[in-house]
């Protein structure tokens, strides 16, 4: 049996670790986790006695397959439950996360795959970002940032990299979501700070938003 805590730490070196394939480092994971590193390494150790890591000292951690699948299947509930939440009871996406973090610990793999039929199999979440399948496989998506378009490209929002509060509520404010078209008018060299046109209104964007923002050329 997995605890929660390992959970939150097998995930944490999924994500960071490109879904566990490359090793990560123990400060890495303590930047994460917000810890201390000594916490991680004791951490580490566990989930390597449980056959869910590969911990070499001072060279970091990767996930066995093990593990990855463990890691895999609580970013699947997660992600599924956000969709519920926004779907089905109507929350903003970026009320959802927090409570997803909550209900991605439910150990009953039944109720995950009726909430996942009854979703009608979502390949995606509320902020664009792929939903692992029961086996742990996860789908690639041809993806860029609206950072790397220039003036006169045309493009989707197909998800974020900030899921934030804060971040998506500034994406609300502006009317910017999953499926919005973006139109670049110009790019500035010094900043690269960007004017773009989102349902026939122009808007100055800073190059920090136009990084956090995963787009599809139209």
């Amino acid at each position: 049996m997995v605890t929660l805590s390992e959970e939150n730490y097998l995930k944490a070196i999924y994500h960071l670790g490109k879904q566990g394939m490359l090793a990560v480092t123990t400060n890495a994971i303590a930047e994460q986790m917000d810890t201390k590193a000594s916490s991680v390494t004791d951490m580490l150790k566990k989930l390597s006695d449980k056959n869910l890591a590969n911990y070499v000292k001072y060279q970091g951690v990767s996930l066995t397959e093990e593990g990855r699948l463990a890691a895999a299947l609580v970013v699947r509930k997660h992600r599924l439950w956000e969709v519920f939440l926004v779907e089905k009871l109507q929350f903003s996406w970026d009320e959802v996360h927090d409570i997803a973090e909550q209900l991605e610990h439910i150990k009953s793999l039944k109720l995950v795959d009726e909430l996942d039929a009854f979703l009608g199999c979502p390949t995606h979440d509320p902020h664009g970002d792929p939903i692992p399948d029961k086996h742990g496989n996860i789908g690639k998506m041809n993806k860029i940032f609206l950072a790397q378009l220039n003036p006169n490209d045309h493009c989707i929002c197909i998800g974020v990299s900030d899921s934030s509060a804060d971040f998506l509520k500034y994406l609300d404010k502006h009317q910017i979501a999953l499926g919005t078209s973006i139109e670049i008018i110009s790019k500035e060299t010094f900043d690269e700070s960007m004017t773009i046109k989102v349902n026939n209104a122009l808007l100055n964007i800073s190059k920090i938003v136009s990084n956090n923002i995963y787009v599809k050329k139209a």
